[in-house]
């Protein structure tokens, strides 16, 4: 018993001295904490803005980080349009009108600094591409001469076909379809044993092209302007510049594609230049005071494909009509039909550019990280408009308006015939070859940029990952690939927008005089038809024959959902 009493004693002095040391040597290093608790200068945390414009602005700067941060590149278009169920109210831009004055909108919209050229210039110009390139005019006359009959006669045949001829704008339309497509198939065939880039393009035959962006600097509306001077919290805010959501949609005659890039015509220095930003046109107002109209729809981009990660992905050149000429009043005059011209290309050309660059993960959000070029051309198969394009930036929304250098460029010529007109038997005359060189340049540019996934991709994950098509999960693909197309397909809610009739807004909004009505309309309990999200909605029931977990089993009652 003497030697247990003597062992604890031993072991609790034991334990004493191992606490003592342990104290003994944990000293300086408390000391050393305590001392990296000090500096020579005061260090203050940051002081964060908490007025209700900071706190917006830190909402929005989280939400296009969220977008940045999904790993495919549906899904990002997809949370784009996560906060409307009904679609945003969008700026309607068109290639089948362009309003008068057009033009100083169209620059601020796009941020587009315009360049008008007598001729374009091959980005390869030397005195053996001179001697090339004349002796392929000379070889291709002859074929796109008898193009141009061959279509010209076609469509006179196909007129006697119709009991009612056509609009002079569909006339102009369906001619100019023939005669391109005739063309460009004379074209490629020329050209294709010296270009080897032409022999991997494809071609898209009235491709659908749409875009949505959101601008900056244009003045608020009445209604947002009486809601904000009537609190004294947002008085001093009231007449700031809002943001307006735009949506382009164009269909032109032919679209080529190619797995490169065409290369850049502009350098770095000469793309960000704020002062050269500053001077660009603004056009504050109302889209609406120029003749465009506004409606409601989701966000789409589509550049005439869907998503492919080997498919080709860059567009070469496009071919443009200019049939909405014919509803212009001659009053306007011929400059504001050349501006006209402008306008429609910098708009087509920006938007299908913005669409391949959603379909490599940016967006309007989402800034690019290395420029796109494309080419246009705008003709009635007669008078031909040369353009290029460069898209440098895709920042126009809020202070970016104001604040972002970057701009993009276009160029481009005045309208220059090929021909002078079909003769009564049917015979082209006054063809005109420098059109015709000028054609060829475009097809003869070769696209010659080339980047790894990493550098095209940069806001998306993986090479694992970076189509919804890349999902193992089978439930969650299919959700998201037809939540996508469903969204892109532009197909009305199978409910109709809920709207206030004409005696609900006479006897309940403007008069009272239902008090004693039950209130059961939307209006009258508050709610907001247009904040609904796009995940605010019932989900899919499963019967209980195909439900996962057996009958009994209540919780997989409905399917779930994988939004973004």
């Amino acid at each position: 018993m003497l030697t247990l009493r003597r062992g604890e004693q031993l072991r609790a002095r034991l334990h004493a001295v191992c606490r003592r040391y342990l104290a003994t040597k944990a000293e300086p290093k408390a000391v050393a904490v305590a001392d990296l608790e000090y500096t020579a200068e005061p260090e203050y945390p940051k002081i964060r803005n908490l007025s209700y414009k900071a706190r917006k602005q830190q909402t929005a700067a989280e939400w296009h980080n969220e977008i940045r941060e999904l790993p495919t590149v549906e899904e990002k278009m997809i949370k784009v349009n996560m906060p409307r169920y009904y679609g945003y109210k969008v700026v309607d831009l068109t290639d089948s009108s362009v309003p008068y004055n057009a033009l100083p909108l169209t620059q601020h919209y796009t941020r587009t600094v315009l360049e008008e050229l007598p001729l374009l210039q091959s980005s390869t110009e030397s005195d053996d591409n001179k001697l090339k390139m004349d002796a392929i005019v000379k070889a291709a006359r002859e074929d796109v001469i008898e193009a141009l009959e061959y279509a010209h006669d076609l469509y006179k045949h196909r007129l006697t076909l119709l009991e009612t001829p056509p609009d002079a704008m569909t006339h102009e339309r369906q001619l100019t379809q023939i005669i391109l497509e005739q063309i460009n198939r004379a074209a490629l065939q020329v050209l294709s044993a010296d270009y080897a880039h032409l022999q991997d393009i494809e071609v898209d035959y009235n491709p659908r092209h749409e875009a949505f962006w959101a601008v900056g600097g244009v003045d608020p509306p009445k209604n947002v302007v009486k809601s904000k001077e009537g609190r004294k919290w947002q008085k001093d805010d009231a007449y700031d510049s809002v943001d307006r959501m735009v949506q382009y949609t164009g269909e032109p005659y032919l679209a080529l594609r190619h797995r490169h890039q065409l290369p850049t015509w502009k350098t770095i220095e000469e793309s960000e230049n704020l002062t050269l930003a500053k001077q660009l046109p603004r056009y504050k107002h109302d889209a609406r005071t120029l003749g465009y109209s506004t409606k409601h729809q989701h966000a789409v981009n589509v550049p005439g494909y869907w998503p492919s990660a080997n498919a080709p992905n860059f567009g070469l050149l496009s071919f443009q009509s200019r049939a909405h000429l014919q509803l212009r009043p001659k009053s306007y005059g011929d400059r504001d039909n050349q501006e006209a011209l402008h306008a429609l290309a910098i708009q087509s050309s920006y938007a299908w550019l913005l669409a391949q660059a959603n379909y490599n993960g940016f967006n309007t959000y989402n800034e690019l990280t290395y420029p796109l070029n494309t080419q246009t051309v705008i003709t009635n198969g007669r008078e031909w408009s040369f353009y290029e394009y460069q898209l440098n930036t895709l920042l126009v929304h809020g202070s970016n308006i104001d604040e972002n250098p970057r701009v993009n460029f276009c160029r481009g010529t005045a309208p220059q015939p090929l021909y002078g007109e079909i003769s009564s038997e049917g015979k082209c005359v006054d063809f005109n070859e420098a059109t015709l060189r000028q054609l060829l340049i475009l097809y003869s540019n070769v696209p010659s940029i080339q980047r790894t996934a990493d550098e095209l991709l940069p806001y998306v994950s993986g090479p694992a990952l970076r189509r919804v098509a890349d999902y193992e999960h089978a439930e969650k693909r299919e959700f998201l690939e037809q939540m996508f197309k469903h969204l892109a397909s532009k197909r009305q809610r199978h409910l109709e927008l809920p709207e206030i009739y004409m005696w609900e807004k006479l006897y309940k909004i403007d008069n009272n005089t239902r008090n004693m009505e039950a209130k059961r309309r939307f209006f009258e309990l508050n709610i907001n038809p247009w904040r609904r999200t796009l995940d605010q909605h019932d989900k899919e029931y499963v019967p209980r024959a195909v439900r996962p977990g057996g009958r009994k089993n209540r919780e997989g009652r409905f399917k779930k959902t994988y939004y973004p």
